[in-house]
């Protein structure tokens, strides 16, 4: 009786033992495996923020040109393009247009409610082409203090909202930091271009221009 328990016991400890190394070689393999997923994912997401730069760059030269044809070729298909003249995305009246409606915007007298003005809450009553000199390129974005990648840069009063109204999205801000020293920068401005994936693409959902409000 003595030799068998011995035998068992031996038993028992020598299975103990494979299943501890099998459990070590099973945890080295999800270390490392977990290490390749992180430096794909790290290599993808390089990948992806110097696409939505390149593809912001390009933007706001088309949107400095105010050519609104190639602007169209970088805005979703199926979501279109949302101005706000804001940092507060409104989603209930802020303007959002189909890519295919762009390119004759700027030649409109069509007279469209583009939100209210700051302050006073008045309606903001404009042709795209007056809204465009007022509140998308009313400062040479295209040669900014700084551009942040998906980091909101310019704050003020305004309550802001870009991450929740595009959970999915990222977004480039052209800033500056401000024009007049008197007002110690008080007076900066951004614009902010926002891009959600379709397919394998980064697609322009959002322009949203912002500045210092009261």
């Amino acid at each position: 009786m003595l030799i068998s328990g011995c035998v068992n016991e031996s038993g028992d400890i020598a299975k103990l033992n494979q299943q501890i190394q099998e459990q070590a070689q099973l945890i080295d393999q999800l270390k490392q495996q977990n290490k390749e997923l992180a430096k794909k994912a790290a290599e993808w997401q390089t990948v992806n923020e110097k696409k939505v730069l390149s593809a912001a760059l390009a933007i706001v030269e088309a949107l400095k040109a105010k050519d609104m044809d190639r602007l169209a070729m970088y805005v979703h298909p199926d979501k279109g393009v949302r101005f706000s003249p804001y940092g507060h995305v409104d989603i209930a009246n802020d303007v959002v247009f189909a890519k295919d409606e762009l390119p004759s915007l700027m030649k409109s007298n069509r007279i469209y409610r583009f939100g209210t003005f700051d302050g006073s809450g008045e309606p903001i009553m404009m042709t795209f082409s007056d809204y465009f000199q007022k509140f998308v390129y009313d400062v040479d974005f295209a040669n900014p203090h700084m551009i942040g990648n998906n980091i909101v840069i310019g704050k003020g009063n305004t309550l802001e909202n870009i991450h929740e109204v595009y959970p999915d999205g990222v977004f480039v801000e052209f800033h500056f930091t401000g024009f007049d020293e008197q007002y110690d920068g008080m007076d900066w401005k951004s614009l902010r271009l926002v891009f959600e994936q379709d397919g394998g693409s980064w697609r322009l959902v959002g322009i949203v221009h912002d500045q210092w409000t009261t």
